[in-house]
């Protein structure tokens, strides 16, 4: 079928573009990994360009933390799905392109069978486990992957794992960075990020993209952008010949467990709570319990009784299953849980 001229005559203008790359636009799959602050430009992007099939994968609600930064939802859509406002929303945006809802969790058994359906694969993600899970499938599957990440006022963008002319593939995340230590980097909630920076990056991912659909010579493959949204300067940091990591088989994710806000109040003081969110969202609301922030748990787990059952808690549920995965880390017997949805 050809382009709507009409739609996407702009970019149909463009030196080099033409109809034959808004045909691969058409053809195109492309699948986002998280409809979080960098999936929601980058899905609005997409679509808005053409991309004839775009898959969206991601299991949260929407909470008020999101509102500042996700520019997909609006308070109406706390507490609903983030994949049904997205689609519902992107499909509105334009009707013609094809919205496929992943409502899942990313993990060692769909990774594999979920990334091959598609072309080109968006990290949306805000947590390195499913970071990693993502670059080695998609090493595995010789996928090219869109990474970007932020945290404060810094930005990161790349792209891993594009197959050279020779055969050969770029580097992917696990070459330049074969294990991080998670518990010594704070994540947003945590640290905070300024809401314009997951629409720069969240944009630029799409940009690489489309460059890739496009069969553009100019990818961003082989190096790593850094950007500080504060003196909006930007580097680009060339990634010198690595030895290529072998990935073979996926790391399973740690499973969490977790309770109910019903099922806690039935039998409250048979649990130790442990509220893991800053001393000012604690102070601002809590449920009771210790408040250990995320970020200081690892050096203060002295603090608590890990004979007794514990449910660790925060404002979605996020940072307290990060938490239970920390402690079964270092205790694997322990018997923790993460208050499913937080407090709100």
């Amino acid at each position: 079928m050809l382009p709507d001229h009409s739609r996407y005559h702009c970019q149909i203008a463009l030196p080099g573009f033409g109809d034959t790359a808004q045909l691969l636009m058409q053809q195109a799959k492309v699948l986002v990994v998280g409809a979080g602050g960098l999936g929601c430009p980058a899905l609005q992007y997409l679509t808005a360009a053409g991309v004839g099939t775009i898959g969206i994968a991601d299991d949260d609600v929407v909470s008020v933390t999101n509102l500042h930064r996700q520019i997909l939802y609006g308070p109406d859509d706390i507490g609903k799905k983030k994949i049904k406002v997205a689609i519902a929303r992107l499909q509105q945006q334009n009707p013609d392109v094809r919205l496929i809802a992943h409502d899942l969790r990313v993990n060692a058994t769909n990774a594999l069978p979920l990334i091959n359906q598609f072309d080109i694969i968006v990290d949306g993600t805000d947590n390195f486990e499913t970071r990693y899970l993502l670059n080695d499938a998609a090493a595995m599957l010789g996928k090219p992957l869109v990474y970007g990440a932020i945290y404060q006022y810094e930005g990161q963008l790349a792209v891993w794992n594009v197959r050279n002319t020779d055969g050969t593939f770029s580097p992917n995340y696990r070459d330049l960075y074969p294990q991080v230590d998670a518990t010594q980097i704070p994540n947003c909630a945590v640290g905070g990020v300024i809401p314009t920076l997951a629409g720069i990056i969240g944009c630029l991912q799409a940009n690489e993209v489309i460059k890739l659909i496009t069969h553009s010579s100019d990818v961003l493959a082989g190096k790593v952008m850094v950007f500080d949204a504060q003196t909006l300067q930007s580097r680009i940091i060339k990634i010198g010949l690595v030895t290529k990591t072998s990935i073979h088989s996926l790391q399973e994710t740690a499973s969490v467990q977790t309770i109910s806000k019903s099922d806690l109040g039935v039998n409250p003081e048979k649990y130790e709570l442990i509220d893991v969110r800053t001393i000012q969202e604690h102070d601002l609301l809590n449920i009771g319990g210790k408040n250990i922030p995320l970020d200081e748990l690892a050096e203060n787990m002295a603090m608590f009784n890990k004979n007794t059952p514990i449910v660790f808690y925060c404002a979605t549920g996020k940072r307290s299953a990060a938490a239970v995965k920390l402690v079964r880390g270092v205790y694997p017997r322990a018997e923790v849980y993460s208050l499913e949805s937080g407090i709100g």
